[in-house]
């Protein structure tokens, strides 16, 4: 017998060298999905540019629903800090994961069946529980028996509001205004409206954070400190 032929031959069978299995080579994946992207732009009309183009449109679509969203400054209605054509930059995710819009935030909601039918920008004075009144004896604004100076960003020349008015933000909503006060359409003008003038927190795009154009307006907005100071809502008023 010849036992040496029957060694070579299961030798070959334990290690094949042409073997159609597929390999776990490292690299192979790489490979296959450099391979695939190749097929793509092959198949598209423009190649690799087009291929690219897409990807880019693909990644802003995303960052657009989910991350950020510009929004065009239409009326001075935020002036001092935000001027007509001035484009801000929304975060979308400042108030998801149990994140809440606080007093002094910058916020864009839509006002359909509030306001109107359109986005707006205004700013939060007054949070669900907040009792919101307007005015004190020195002409400011007082939130749960604290007074707030607003001087910081209030339009140069406007009061709090030419408009009296005492409120209790219901749980889930806020109380918004704008900061040029003489030039601003906002919850003092739906108090008789369904809703009185508040804006559901599920209506809240996201918060303003940068101004991003043009680029000599150039900055980040941040929370005044004028609201650090104020009570919680139901605590000590005095």
């Amino acid at each position: 017998m010849d036992t040496e032929a029957q060694h070579t031959e299961r030798d070959r069978s334990s290690h094949p060298v042409d073997s159609e299995e597929p390999s776990d080579t490292p690299g192979t994946e790489g490979r296959s999905r450099f391979a695939l992207v190749s097929r793509l732009a092959e198949w598209l009309p423009g190649g690799r540019i087009t291929l690219t183009a897409l990807v880019c449109l693909l990644f802003a679509l995303a960052l657009g629903t989910f991350v950020t969203q510009p929004f065009d400054i239409p009326s001075s209605s935020m002036e001092r800090g935000l001027r007509v054509g001035d484009r801000v930059l929304v975060n979308k995710l400042a108030y998801r994961f149990g994140s809440m819009p606080q007093r002094g935030d910058v916020v864009v909601f839509d006002g359909t069946g509030y306001f109107g039918n359109a986005d707006y920008i205004k700013r939060v004075v007054g949070v669900g529980g907040d009792h919101v009144v307007c005015c004190d004896k020195k002409g400011r604004l007082d939130v749960n028996g604290r007074s707030v100076d607003e001087s910081s960003f209030l339009y140069p020349g406007n009061r709090p509001s030419d408009v009296p008015f005492d409120v209790v933000v219901p749980a889930g909503a806020l109380f918004v205004l704008g900061d040029h006060r003489s030039d601003s359409s906002d919850s003092r003008d739906h108090l008789g409206s369904p809703g009185g003038g508040m804006i559901p927190v599920g209506a809240v795009i996201g918060r303003a954070d940068w101004v991003v154009w043009p680029s000599a307006h150039w900055s980040h907005l941040t929370r005044p400190g004028a609201y650090a100071r104020v009570p919680a809502a139901g605590g000590n008023h005095g």
